[in-house]
């Protein structure tokens, strides 16, 4: 008789989930409970919203209702009026976050090369920034006008100082003994500067993305609030002075949403400029 022995079948553990996708099989996981609250509290939210309405709890007129406030925006989209202001908004806040960031960084660099004009003008860019940026709007529009440029300017004034000050504090990271080094193997300051400081500044740089976007739309926003003739801030003034409450409510939800994809954008250029000079 002839004895049969089982053994268990022998596993390749390479076979097996790998440890980056196990990390982030995990992450997603991590993340799921959080957005379902997230979904689950906007759904509470704008329900409780339309419940109140439909029950007269709620007073339309001063507060509207989801579904007046969706109908309008589909008005808007149908006549194309909201797609037009967005993209004013969207474009002078692209056009000044873009003129004041590059504007500031190239400053930024020119201190470090200048080191005696940073001590001159440190307080300047201490008091500018702490100068509520929408001040300058009124200024603008009498120079410029009240039409895109006025609020491009506006956006680059708002974004200037955080750059400058970013690029700087980046390149005075630059180690010494590297610069030393390098100096030893007969490098210029100029060429310091290319092999060490940009390197070693780019992280500050692009850390200032996401504060700096997020300025440029709060700046565009303001300046079409003091005068325009199109842009989301514009559409909201103009609801509000004929009590539209809906009609401010489509231009609210429009910048949120245009906020996110902006920063989502942003937050992804950043990681990608991160990862490669890190």
């Amino acid at each position: 008789m002839t004895a049969i022995t089982a053994t268990a079948p022998v596993t390749d553990a390479a076979s097996g989930p790998a440890p980056e996708a196990l990390k982030k099989a995990a992450w997603r996981r991590s993340q799921l409970y959080p957005n379902i609250w997230r979904i689950g509290i906007l759904v509470f939210v704008f329900g409780v919203w339309q419940i109140g309405t439909s029950l007269g709890v709620v007073n339309t007129f001063l507060f509207g209702s989801p579904a007046q406030v969706l109908e309008s925006a589909t008005r808007s989209l149908a006549d194309g009026s909201l797609l037009t202001d967005v993209w004013a908004t969207l474009s002078a806040t692209l056009a000044g976050f873009a003129i004041g960031t590059a504007l500031g960084v190239l400053s930024g660099w020119g201190l470090w090369f200048f080191p005696r004009v940073q001590a001159v003008f440190d307080p300047y860019f201490v008091v500018f920034n702490a100068l509520p940026k929408i001040a300058l709007g009124p200024m603008l529009v009498i120079w410029l006008g009240s039409g895109l440029t006025s609020k491009i300017v506006l956006a680059a004034f708002a974004t200037f100082v955080i750059a400058v000050l970013n690029a700087y504090q980046g390149a005075r990271k630059v180690d010494s003994q590297s610069v030393g080094l390098i100096r030893s193997m007969g490098a210029s300051h100029r060429q310091v500067f290319q092999k060490l400081v940009v390197p070693t500044s780019i992280p500050w740089i692009v850390a200032a993305f996401k504060i700096n976007i997020g300025l440029a739309l709060v700046a565009v926003i303001g300046g079409e609030f003091v005068s325009a003739n199109a842009g989301l801030g514009y559409k909201s003034a103009v609801s509000g002075s004929l009590f539209d409450i809906n009609g401010v409510w489509v231009a609210i939800f429009a910048i949120l949403i245009l906020a996110a994809a902006l920063y989502f954008v942003v937050a992804a250029i950043e990681k990608t400029l991160i990862k490669k000079y890190t």
